[in-house]
């Protein structure tokens, strides 16, 4: 067994499916929880892996200064080692934010409004050489919950999917660390729970909470299908199982979005 560092930064929003597959595929999950006072490590030593998990905060200061939680600071620290050391790294939704704007990238509230329920995005031609996102089929299902987007990829990212609407859904920074701006770690309940939760958002949308939960139902199927292989891979490359064949060079440049807002 080998380790990886999970952040869990808001309650609403735990590993779940995520947890399950990668414990499956042999990584040993250590979880944070600072919401609930859990204090970040200074490194990542001891671990093979770091994932950070979404929630309902902001990635970006708010306009006095104060960071989205106190503990961001150090979260951001925490990322831009784990790419410096070349520590295999995913963000989902708010942890792919907060790794954008780690590294220079711009997080803002959607001028689109926000994003909700099952969906597709679309590879980028990158993707094609990507050591996760290669085997991802081309229009991959997944499901949405922000209000937040990065308008902007650090300058030394790549785009892997977008879409009409968030061209910056899945991109990697180096080598060995990825951000989506999409969940793949949710199962219904879940999406029942933030249906309850941010009840005002769906009416405001016109959005039916039980026709959300129904539709999630109907895709985690295609969802797993999916996303699971893709956490195999992750986690195969925090064992170092992965083939070195897979793993590209680092990244001195961006890879421009094909897709407009």
């Amino acid at each position: 067994m080998s380790g990886a560092l999970v952040i869990e930064n808001d309650p609403s929003d735990d590993l779940r499916r995520l947890g399950d597959w990668l414990t499956e595929a042999g990584l040993d999950l250590t979880v944070l929880r600072p919401h609930a006072g859990d204090p970040l490590p200074e490194t990542l030593d001891g671990f093979s892996a770091l994932v950070v998990l979404g929630g309902g905060q902001n990635a970006y200061p708010d306009p006095g200064g104060e960071p989205g939680a106190p503990w961001f600071p150090a979260l951001e620290g925490l990322l831009r080692k784990a790419v410096r050391h070349r520590v295999p790294t995913l963000g989902v939704c708010l942890g792919g934010q907060i790794l954008a704007h780690a590294h220079g990238g711009l997080v803002e509230r959607s001028t689109a409004g926000p994003e909700i329920g099952p969906g597709l995005v679309a590879k980028r031609d990158a993707a094609d050489t990507d050591p996760l996102f290669k085997w991802v089929p081309l229009l991959p299902d997944v499901l949405q919950w922000h209000h937040d987007e990065i308008t902007e990829l650090p300058a030394n990212a790549t785009l892997l999917a977008a879409s009409s609407r968030y061209p910056h859904q899945a991109f990697r920074i180096g080598d060995r660390a990825w951000g989506v701006q999409f969940h793949i770690e949710c199962d219904a309940a879940m999406i029942e729970d933030w249906s309850r939760s941010d009840a005002a958002t769906l009416a405001e949308l016109g959005i039916d909470p039980e026709v959300l939960v129904a539709a999630t139902s109907a895709v985690l199927a295609d969802v797993e299908e999916v996303w699971q292989p893709f956490a195999v891979r992750f986690a195969a490359l925090a064992l170092g199982t992965l083939p070195d064949a897979d793993i590209p060079q680092q990244s001195t440049g961006r890879t421009l979005p094909l897709l407009g807002h």
